[in-house]
């Protein structure tokens, strides 16, 4: 080989290098990111569960009134009463 292309290797090898260095960084720093929306996501879980419950036992009131303009099917009903119970057993856990 000649010294030319031994340098353009180096060159190429150097470059490689700091290619993966920064890719490492990157990751590094996309991890710390995606750590810091998982903690806030847990701390948040729980009063997000009591928000869905509240949507949804509402949502399940309002069609069950009888002045309702449009009520809901019955398997709509029984969709948002299993919602209810799921949410509800998912509270449960949590307060464990």
């Amino acid at each position: 080989m000649t010294p030319d292309h031994e340098a353009r290797d180096r060159m190429i090898g150097a470059a490689r290098q700091q290619l993966e260095v920064r890719r490492a960084e990157e990751t590094l720093i996309v991890q710390k990111v995606n750590a810091a929306h998982r903690e806030a996501f847990h701390a948040k879980f729980p009063g997000q569960i009591e928000h869905c419950m509240r949507l949804v036992a509402e949502r399940l009131q309002t069609g069950l009134r009888k002045d309702q303009p449009v009520p809901l099917t019955e398997e709509q009903i029984e969709n948002l009463a299993h919602a209810l119970a799921h949410l509800y057993q998912i509270h449960q856990s949590l307060e464990a």
